[in-house]
C-alpha cells in the first residue's frame, strides 16, 4: 500500500447552472481509480472550479472524458 500524500488537482469547467450539475460531473469523477474527494466551487452559468483528492496522479484525458461523460466541459486544467 502506498504512503504517498493525496495529489490534488484542480481544474474550471463550463456549463455547470446547478446542483444536480455539481452532483452529476462529481459522480463521474468519484468513479475514476484513485480519486478520493471531489469539491465543487459552483459558478453558475460561469466557470466552475473543481478541485479533485486522489491517491495518484490522473491524466488530464481521463478528467477530460469524465467531465464530458457528465455533459461538461473542461476549460483549464491545473496539477
Amino acid at each position: 500500500m502506498s504512503t504517498s500524500a493525496p495529489t490534488t488537482t484542480t481544474i474550471s469547467v463550463s456549463g455547470m447552472t446547478c446542483g444536480h450539475c455539481v452532483s452529476a460531473v462529481s459522480e463521474e469523477l468519484e468513479a475514476l481509480e484513485g480519486v478520493e474527494a471531489v469539491n465543487v466551487d459552483l459558478n453558475a452559468g460561469g466557470i466552475s472550479t473543481v478541485t479533485i483528492t486522489s491517491g495518484k496522479e490522473l491524466s488530464p484525458a481521463e478528467i477530460g472524458e469524465a467531465v464530458a461523460e457528465a455533459g461538461y466541459l473542461v476549460v483549464a486544467n491545473e496539477a
